[in-house]
């Protein structure tokens, strides 16, 4: 949940400012808005108190608790217009399955309940600020034109027998001489240069209470992040099945083939008579064959699990920046492994975006050389890449052919352990990508 972060305005032509009146505005909407949404508080429990002996009938309030998430759009659509307040959207209400479950989470829908809450407190802060805004302007203007209507008011007489046309500021005090014309004017003047202010902090209330209650909670943000990663999870792991099948299938399995076949071949050959010279040709091929299928089988292992990280960070960083296609230096915190071990699950995420990161900076970057530094500072540890390239790189959903980034794979790898990517990447250079994971995973 944000806000939106506006200008100054001077005092002198707040009067005038567009988002004054705004705000007054907004005052007005919800004075209309607040009888409708606290008649429809108050059918909500009168609903259910009136359906609760049939089953089925709790529906209605149950409907009606997910309907208090339209009225919190519609505020949260005003106060976004009229107040510059934004509030993010809460996390859209997910139906479990099964009839009990399906009525019992949608009569407990905390978005729903929370907007009930809203529209519950807007009521009486709808009126007082209203009144007070409204009152304060009106007496504004009234102090500064009573010089011009005090003429149509009645004539009133005083306690010693004189007659007075005018306000009545106290016993015996009219406001019928030009100077205390002119000091009227003077402090309904100051009256209305001040009413913006007031105007403001009438609608501050309202917008703390948009903030409060009608946007997304800490606990809903973060099941919706885990949601959310965990589904990109779950897509990844299956590519990667499917990548490591079909190199299996079309590299090794064929290769494997390739080997039994000469294998088979030269067995032919020494049961046939023949050159033995021929079948020894053979039987080298396929050795020859048999090793490569089994570095092949080492780097699908290594993209499983790199054995380096057996042990330990700092050694497999640096087994990676000895297979990079450029120069890497590696520099390893003396406290990164040396205090608690960094969880498995954290260790594997780091090893792999210093792995993609290096990729992308071989591939794209035009560095000549790069940098990985590992920290580790109040329980998390932070790792960042550096190269001298040309800079540009940006964490975007897809690229041009409609395949999801590899940086944005990355973040969502980060984010499945609560952890941040952070990219820094001007044109022209350097670039630094910064990845700060938990030493631990939570559940």
């Amino acid at each position: 949940m944000t806000s939106v972060t506006a200008e100054p305005v001077p005092f002198l032509s707040a009067l005038v400012a567009r988002r004054t009146w705004q705000a007054y505005g907004y005052l007005w909407l919800s004075l209309l808005l607040a009888p409708l949404a606290l008649a429809y508080v108050v059918a909500v429990p009168s609903l259910a108190a009136g359906v609760a002996v049939t089953v089925v009938g709790l529906w209605l309030p149950a409907a009606m608790v997910l309907g208090a998430r339209g009225w919190a759009a519609a505020y949260r659509s005003a106060a976004r217009s009229l107040l510059g307040v934004e509030a993010a959207d809460p996390p859209a209400f997910a139906r479990p399955r099964g009839f009990w479950s399906a009525l019992g989470a949608a009569l407990g829908d905390p978005a729903g309940w929370r907007a009930l809450l809203f529209m519950l407190a807007t009521f009486p802060l709808s009126i007082l600020g209203f009144v007070v805004s409204t009152t304060w302007l009106a007496t504004a203007a009234g102090s500064m034109t009573h010089w011009f209507w005090s003429r149509w008011l009645p004539l009133e007489q005083a306690a010693d027998g004189t007659w007075h046309r005018g306000a009545q500021l106290g016993p015996g005090q009219y406001v019928d001489t030009p100077a205390r014309q002119a000091l009227l004017a003077l402090a309904g003047l100051l009256l209305l240069l001040a009413w913006p202010w007031v105007n403001r902090l009438c609608t501050s209330l309202q917008a703390a209470l948009t903030r409060t209650l009608l946007g997304p909670t800490a606990g809903a943000l973060r099941v919706a992040s885990l949601r959310a990663s965990r589904a990109a999870t779950v897509e990844d792991a299956d590519a990667r099945l499917r990548r490591i099948e079909r190199d299996l299938h079309d590299g090794t399995q064929a290769r494997l083939v390739a080997v039994a076949m000469q294998l088979g071949e030269a067995r032919e050959q020494l049961a046939a008579g023949a050159d033995p010279a021929l079948a020894a040709e053979l039987v080298e091929v396929a050795h020859e064959s048999t090793k490569d299928a089994l570095g092949e089988l080492r780097e699908i292992a290594r993209g499983i699990h790199p054995p380096a990280l057996d042990a330990g960070l700092a050694v497999a960083l640096e087994t990676l920046a000895a297979r990079a296609p450029l120069p890497v230096t590696v520099e390893v915190g003396a406290d990164v492994e040396a205090a608690a071990p960094l969880a498995p699950a954290v260790q594997s995420i780091a090893y792999y975006c210093a792995a993609e990161l290096l990729t992308n900076v071989a591939k794209h970057a035009g560095a000549s050389r790069a940098r990985v530094e590992v920290t580790r500072e109040a329980g998390a540890v932070r790792l960042r890449v550096h190269d001298d390239g040309h800079g540009g790189a940006a964490v975007a959903p897809v690229d041009g052919t409609g395949r999801r980034t590899g940086l944005a794979g990355l973040g969502e790898r980060v984010a499945a352990v609560d952890g941040v990517l952070d990219v820094r990447s001007p044109a022209g250079g350097p670039t630094v990508v910064t990845v700060t994971l938990p030493t631990t995973t939570r559940p």
